[in-house]
């Protein structure tokens, strides 16, 4: 038999994993007795993790929503920090493991820490450099995206850049993005009547925040493109290649966004995503694209298309010729 303290890991894990539990279930999956589950349950309970009892014929036990933190040894701001730093996860070892994490940290917040993470939704339109996460108090951003979901006006400060004076702006909220090492909010400048970037370490929020409005559509209708066309060519570093083309790849986003360091990679779901990159040709654009080990789907434009069928045709004769090409002797 398992130790307790390994026992109370495992029937915590299982509550997390779905709503109920009969004991019945529990006691076969710990290999343990029913009566051994309601005392584990009872420590649960005296160490602050909040299981409810369902009684009846279709009872058993559930974890529950709490009244306050259980001891994680974490307060109120660190727990969403970690919540932050899961949702910006990208790396493919540990990106499956943070999602449930995520999900664990979640059914245990007390409900004011719970609608404090909801309104975190933040759209990654670019993974931060490696070692470089976005960095940003808390506060703030949390202000920004509880404005974003309340589709609420906001009046803010805006310093654009170091040594400026701050400019009194009154701007429509509608996506919170992360964009190397610098949070940006998306917002329809109201006085200047376009779509505007604000780096969020610029903005002083001021309160309160103004009447609700109706939601916009950025040209295009797609977030990630259009903050990446406002951002590349803005520096040195991200001037445009002179061949970019767009294409779906049958890959977690995950599995592809490392090796995508000149491009923007948009999950469409757990095992595809959408690849937006470059190159200096459209040949080896198609060959970038063709080095994942994933069935590809061309959106465009035609010549990487046409790129693509080259390279087949040119792929299938060299899988045709003898082992040994014929070449002159030295």
């Amino acid at each position: 038999m398992r130790k307790t303290s390994s026992r109370l890991l495992a029937l915590l894990s299982l509550l997390q994993v779905r709503p109920g539990w009969s004991g019945d279930d529990l006691a076969e999956r710990l290999e343990v007795t029913v009566r051994t589950v309601r005392r584990d349950i009872d420590r649960l309970r005296a160490l602050g993790y909040p299981v409810a009892t369902d009684r009846g014929p279709g009872g058993g036990y559930r974890l529950r929503p709490g009244s306050q933190m259980p001891p994680l040894l974490f307060d109120d701001e660190q727990a969403i920090a970690v919540a932050v730093a899961l949702q910006s996860t990208v790396q493919p070892a540990i990106a499956e493991d943070a999602d449930r994490a995520l999900a664990t940290l979640r059914n245990v917040l007390p409900p004011r820490l719970r609608q404090r993470i909801d309104a975190l939704r933040i759209t990654t339109v670019r993974p931060p450099e490696p070692g470089a996460m976005p960095a940003r108090a808390l506060d703030p951003l949390t202000a920004l995206s509880t404005a974003i979901r309340r589709r609420e006006e906001l009046r803010l400060d805006y310093t654009p850049h170091q040594g400026a004076a701050p400019q009194r702006r009154r701007v429509e909220p509608h996506h919170l993005v992360a964009w190397r090492t610098h949070w940006h909010l998306l917002a329809w400048d109201l006085d200047r009547d376009d779509w505007r970037a604000f780096r969020t370490d610029r903005i002083t929020p001021r309160t309160p925040t103004g009447p609700r409005f109706d939601v916009r559509q950025v040209p295009g209708g797609d977030v990630s493109a259009f903050v990446t066309s406002r951002f590349r060519g803005s520096d040195g570093t991200d001037a445009a290649w002179p061949c970019q083309g767009e294409a779906i790849l049958d890959l977690p986003a995950s599995a592809v966004v490392p090796h995508t360091a000149d491009g923007l990679v948009e999950p469409l779901g757990p095992t595809r995503c959408r690849v937006i990159t470059g190159s200096w040709s459209w040949t080896a654009l198609a060959a970038g694209l063709g080095r994942f080990d994933a069935n590809l789907h061309v959106i465009g434009p035609p010549a990487l298309r046409e790129a693509c069928a080259a390279l087949a045709r040119r792929y299938a004769a060299a899988a045709t010729e003898p082992d040994r090409p014929d070449v002159p002797d030295e």
